[in-house]
């Protein structure tokens, strides 16, 4: 399964969410367009980052999007996710592809022209490259310019999608850069209705041509 639209890519967050209120906007989420899934958990066991991304994966089935499990290749293959998404001090992309196969959806984060053709090379099958804003998720956040989106787009042949910060009312920003899609995590998330939140995006990114 290595066929997959960036063009809309939402990673999740559960903070300070009951497992039944995750769920339902995630799936909102789904219903709202979009394209591609990341859970991402930092502070679970490897037992109950199993047990959630089953729920989250019987989701994502129903609405025929891939899910991408951010960090833990064990998870992914435990539970038989779509993907995986390996940052910059994880588990080597090379490493994750041998594992994962070659029937998996493999990504990886890159911030230089040079880290995106190494982990291009390594097996990688889409890039997410940022923070292009500041970002209020509890991960640690380098901003990158939009020029170095540019280059790193022009100089790989995958899919590259811009990450951090964006949201309906920023992304205009991204116009005229060969991107495949926008990575979003508190616009969707954090919106008083995800769908509406997910739906809004999509359309302005189209209006855009960013997508």
């Amino acid at each position: 399964m290595r066929n997959f639209d960036p063009s809309l890519y939402f990673i999740t967050d559960s903070t300070n969410y009951t497992e039944e209120e995750f769920l339902f906007r995630v799936e909102r989420a789904l219903k709202g367009g979009v394209t591609l899934v990341q859970l991402r958990e930092k502070n679970r066991s490897t037992r109950e980052y199993i047990a959630l991304a089953e729920k989250v994966h019987a989701l994502t089935k129903a609405y025929n999007v891939p899910l991408i499990i951010d960090d833990r290749v064990d998870v992914a293959l435990a539970m038989d996710a779509e993907g995986v998404h390996v940052g910059s001090e994880d588990m080597p992309v090379a490493t994750a592809r041998k594992l994962m196969g070659d029937g998996k959806i493999v990504g990886a984060t890159a911030k230089t022209v040079p880290w995106a053709l190494d982990v291009y090379e390594q097996g990688a099958d889409y890039l997410g490259v940022g923070a292009i804003y500041p970002t209020t998720t509890k991960v640690k956040t380098v901003l990158t310019s939009t020029d170095t989106l540019r280059d790193i787009c022009n100089a790989v042949p995958i899919p590259v999608s811009a990450i951090g910060g964006l949201n309906k009312d920023n992304i205009e920003v991204l116009a005229g850069i060969p991107i495949a899609g926008i990575c979003v995590v508190s616009a969707i998330m954090k919106a008083e209705d995800p769908k509406a939140a997910a739906e809004e995006l999509k359309n302005r990114a189209k209006a855009l041509q960013l997508i």
